[in-house]
């Protein structure tokens, strides 16, 4: 499978560059296809014809009704082609094929839809009553040109919840995948040029730091959409400062769930275990600091033991495996790093440990892994992983709980599990995170706004709020 041309402002060209990316299965460790990368100077003639369709195209001046109509025959043609995407997602990145079919690519599909069903009711224009008499006309219309940075873990998902609130306010888009995973977001270019949008309101430029360094830095961006690491995420911040342009920023997480003592154990560890190892648990929301009272703490580690050894951990290809490999090399021994210092500071293995998964002999794959005897201090405990690892932290009393969950740099999601709706609803209260569950990990809902605190970040994807990112307010009086 070979790429030679990129998609810039509607239109496949060639690049700039004669650089390439070459994508590896992290399950065969095989290349499976060779994409041309972008650079600077295609990442210069995107924001241009981008700057160009916002200041003079018919995009952002089109009736909301008339652009919602375009992304819901974008939503079509995307949902015939759901299988196609879901087989390279998990060939590029490794994630099981029915994950990528429900997780990946599935609620995408749905959330397109959403969305458009979100901007037939948005406020574009509504009248409020001033104080000094005449009435205040307030407008929201399209903050401009809007550059989309995703990372590989969650490609389609992530670049949908970006790029289709952006695209219903009016701004044109350059959207920047990651090297590790272009094949999904080129399909996606494909889709995109068939729903016939007009040129120079969409370009997909795959490619490394540089690109992304490049469309941060562009004076005809108005503002900036990353999702990534907090590091990262701190220099697009800064960058974006400089000349005062706007920038929302979805970044790490090292989410708590709690569990209280009139907890079922076996409920827990099935919840726990989804919330927390999808996607190789390769999530940035992922519940991965697990606080159980130290009065029934080995009851709720072994049923949580349980439920991690019984995953089916292998070919990502095949509909049985729940737990694929990692991305890459790098990110297997980042992980099996982290493995190993839990281990020198002194956490219990329970289960999984340092090595590959039993059967497999290639492949990006670590052992899903529940530490335990383990304290908040611990770097397992306190840094993101982004792997399958769970470290278990006993408490005294749910004001301990709270502690523990709160003393984190992040702050970007949580959970708590108990018999009584009203003691979680008051445990979820008292923790400092932009998202929560009770009784479950936090799911995505299109129409609630998701995103973070702390190091996980400012702004807000999803439901209005998430086309208010994408929004300039205006107010117009009239005497």
């Amino acid at each position: 499978m070979h790429y030679d041309e990129l998609f810039i402002a509607g239109t496949w060209r060639k690049p700039g560059t004669d650089a390439h990316i070459e994508v590896v299965s992290p399950h065969t460790e095989t290349t499976v296809a060779r994409v041309v990368a972008a650079g600077p100077a295609d990442v210069d003639l995107a924001v241009q014809e981008a700057r160009t369709a916002f200041d003079e195209g018919p995009w952002p001046r089109t009736d909301p009704a008339e652009r919602i109509d375009t992304i819901r025959r974008l939503a079509k043609i995307y949902g015939e082609r759901r299988a196609e995407m879901a087989e390279l997602i998990t060939a590029e990145i490794g994630a099981p094929i029915s994950f990528a079919q429900r997780a990946q690519v599935g609620l995408p599909a749905m959330m397109m839809n959403a969305f458009c069903d979100l901007a037939q009711s948005y406020p574009w224009q509504e009248n409020r009553a001033g104080r000094y008499g005449p009435d205040i006309a307030i407008r929201r219309e399209p903050v401009g040109v809007v550059g989309a940075i995703v990372p590989w873990n969650m490609p389609q998902f992530l670049v949908v919840t970006k790029l289709i609130p952006a695209l219903l306010a009016g701004c044109t888009v350059v959207v920047k995948p990651a090297p590790e995973s272009p094949l999904n977001a080129l399909l996606l270019a494909q889709i995109i040029a068939e729903a016939g949008l007009p040129p120079g309101v969409v370009s997909v430029l795959p490619g490394g730091g540089a690109v992304g360094e490049s469309l941060v830095r562009h004076r005809g961006v108005d503002k900036v959409s990353f999702t990534g690491s907090t590091a990262a995420g701190r220099s697009v911040a800064t960058a974006c400062a400089a000349d005062l342009r706007r920038v929302s920023l979805e970044l790490g997480g090292k989410s708590a769930a709690i569990v209280l003592d009139d907890a079922d154990p076996d409920a827990v560890a099935a919840g726990i275990r989804s919330a927390s190892l999808s996607n190789s648990g390769q999530i940035c929301n992922a519940l991965t600091r697990i606080l159980v009272p130290a009065s029934r703490a080995a009851e709720f580690t072994d049923a949580l033991a349980a439920e991690v050894q019984a995953l089916v951990v292998g070919d990502p290809t095949d509909p049985a495996t729940q737990t694929g490999p990692l991305v890459s090399r790098r990110q297997q021994q980042r992980v099996s790093g982290y493995i190993d210092q839990g281990i020198r500071a002194g956490a219990r293995v329970v289960t999984g440990g340092a090595g590959m998964p039993a059967g497999l002999e290639k492949g990006w794959y670590v052992r899903p892994t529940v530490f335990d005897q383990a304290d908040n201090a611990m770097s397992i405990a306190r840094e993101e992983i982004f792997g399958p690892v769970l470290t278990v932290i006993a408490y005294a009393d749910t004001d301990d709980a709270i502690a523990i969950a709160n003393d984190s740099e992040y702050g970007l999601a949580g959970a708590v599990w108990t018999a009584d709706d009203e003691r979680g609803l008051d445990v979820a209260a008292a923790i400092r995170t932009g998202t929560f569950g009770v009784n479950r990990g936090y799911t995505m809902d299109p129409f609630a706004p998701f995103g973070g605190v702390k190091a996980s970040g400012y702004g807000r994807e999803l439901g209005r709020e998430g086309i208010d990112g994408y929004t300039d307010t205006k107010s117009i009086a009239v005497a």
